[in-house]
């Protein structure tokens, strides 16, 4: 049987520790991985990499290699003595290395205590961050994004995801579990999502405030026009009911009113300002 140095395939010496030997491991496996690597031999690369991560990253099975060595290769009972081996041991049916630890270490199907040997763990999940516009997430979208692997796929944006959700992607880590896709929002020149509400800032001037009036204002589905009601104040909101991020319960959109007070540039327009002075009898400041 061929013995495999485990340490020789991660490009490791035997001193490595376990964040030489995990960090080692994900370098190779993105290099080999079938899915994208163009390596000759890359999935025969890939099986030895993985089988060395498997055995390297358990104390308990990294021990046991160490201590067999090339010696292990032989026939022989693995639990004998004194490094004298009997015959009948592992090296004339097993087909591998691989075969030999299932058999070595899992007792064909129970563990060393006798137990039954426990199903094999999921690679742990990753996350990673995807930012979107605002549009994207109101109507949906299949973007297409590079992961940690290396490689492109496209992923379906659901409507109205919040930021801070996350999509999973099985599989699709770089350790070959599930990546977990963050949601962050792009800054927008207009809107502005909280949950699943949309709020936007609505200049609107003083004689529109004081005296209401019919203006228009974006959506994230168009313009629509809203009447302002009279005598409205900076800061007011009005709310624009199913117009935020689309779900199961659509969110609101909140049209938050900013008067904004034009520049006197002519002489008319002072006079005119001074006239309001004199003839409103109004102290803005009262309330202070």
């Amino acid at each position: 049987m061929e013995y495999k140095d485990y340490y020789k395939v991660l490009g490791l010496d035997k001193t490595a520790d376990q964040d030489a030997i995990r960090k080692s491991y994900k370098r190779l496996a993105r290099k080999y991985h079938p899915d994208v690597s163009k390596e000759p031999n890359a999935e025969a690369k890939f099986k030895d990499v993985s089988e060395a991560y498997e055995v390297l990253s358990d104390k308990t099975k990294r021990a046991q290699y160490d201590q067999m060595g090339r010696t292990g290769y032989r026939n022989a009972d693995p639990f004998s003595q004194g490094g004298g081996y009997a015959s009948g041991g592992f090296g004339g049916s097993a087909s591998g290395f691989g075969d030999f630890f299932d058999t070595f270490f899992n007792g064909g199907g129970r563990s060393a205590g006798g137990g039954r040997r426990p199903p094999p763990q999921k690679p742990e999940s990753q996350t990673a961050t995807v930012y979107l516009d605002l549009e994207d997430v109101f109507a949906g979208a299949n973007k297409r994004i590079r992961v940690q692997t290396g490689s492109s796929i496209e992923v379906k944006i659901p409507r109205g995801i919040e930021e801070g959700k996350k999509i999973r992607l099985a599989g699709k880590a770089s350790n070959g579990g599930d990546l977990l896709l963050e949601i962050k929002l792009n800054p927008h020149p207009k809107f502005r999502a909280e949950g699943k509400d949309i709020y936007v800032d609505l200049p609107i001037a003083p004689w529109e405030a004081a005296l209401g009036g019919s203006v228009t204002v974006p959506t994230l589905n168009g313009s629509i026009k809203l009447t302002i009601p009279e005598g409205s104040k900076s800061g007011g909101k009005m709310r624009l009911k199913g117009r935020g991020l689309p779900g199961t319960v659509p969110g609101d959109q909140y049209v938050v009113l900013k008067v904004v007070v034009p520049e006197a540039k002519t002489a008319e327009q002072r006079d005119f300002y001074q006239k309001m002075q004199t003839l409103f009898d109004w102290d803005p400041r009262q309330s202070v």
